[in-house]
């Protein structure tokens, strides 16, 4: 139930999940691509694709920092060679990357919309698209994309209906990803939090406090649970992480939280 010698490409993986995912598989000793557009310091949004680096190879791990724009397509595909000729193959693919504005119709501006559409919905086609001929190679190839079960409840698009239209882009495309390639036996699979994780991106969420949150920890140690199983058979499944984890013996969910004993709130979408 380890990672050890396999190589990841995680998209945005210079903060947040992308990059609590990827210190949990270098603790493993794994092979990780940090694919992010964070190549220098914002002092607005802390760390980029080095400080990950360092932090993973800290950790146990081999890094690979790559500054990639995922909308482009020149740029993704050649991080993906860099990645195979860094590491000699390709194992697992995190679709993490994502923007995220939570805005009615009137409030969204169409740049906001278009950034969503291409980083979201097209850079979870565009990268998975690149990586499928090197993980057709893997002994144990997995897709694991961070986005929700599809909803068509009304409650979830009314509110952010451009937002809601991209991640449930991400996920009906694990749909259909899943159902070409699971038969040949690539694990295409999506994970979703059961409750707001606590990263920069919950300042979109007017009135969420951290406090309320858990730590993007929980997510990763759910990914790394999803990325060590058998991938023949096993493809199509929206899991949560709190679900995966339960499955596999954690009983203590009180360790993720932000302020354990304060009532969490749920994910948009569950």
């Amino acid at each position: 139930m380890s990672l050890s010698g396999k190589t990841l490409f995680i998209t945005g993986a210079s903060r947040g999940i992308g990059r609590a995912i990827a210190l949990r598989a270098a603790r493993d000793g794994a092979n990780i691509a940090i694919v992010a557009k964070s190549g220098v310091a914002n002092p607005k949004l802390p760390g980029t694709i080095h400080s990950v680096a360092a932090e993973v190879e800290a950790a146990g791990g081999h890094a690979l920092p790559i500054q990639c724009d995922i909308r482009e397509e020149d740029q993704v595909r050649a991080a993906v060679e860099a990645t195979v000729d860094a590491f000699g193959g390709l194992d697992i693919l995190v679709n993490n990357a994502s923007a995220i504005w939570l805005r009615g119709a009137l409030d969204t501006p169409m740049k906001r919309y278009d950034l969503m559409t291409q980083v979201n919905a097209r850079g979870t086609f565009l990268c998975t698209q690149a990586c499928l001929p090197h993980l057709r190679e893997a002994a144990n190839p997995h897709v694991l994309t961070l986005s929700p079960p599809p909803s068509l409840d009304p409650k979830w698009w009314g509110p952010h209906v451009a937002y809601t239209y991209a991640k449930m882009g991400m996920s009906l495309l694990t749909i259909g990803l899943a159902a070409e390639f699971g038969p040949q036996g690539i694990a295409i699979n999506a994970l979703w939090p059961r409750t707001v994780i606590a990263t920069d991106a919950i300042r979109m969420i007017p009135g969420v406090e951290p406090e309320a949150c858990r730590t993007p920890d929980i997510m990763a140690d759910a990914a790394h649970a999803v990325l060590v199983r058998p991938a023949a058979g096993f493809h199509g499944q929206f899991l949560i992480d709190d679900e995966v984890l339960r499955e596999a013996g954690v009983t203590d969910l009180d360790a993720y939280a932000v302020s354990p004993g304060r009532p969490l709130l749920p994910d948009l979408f569950l």
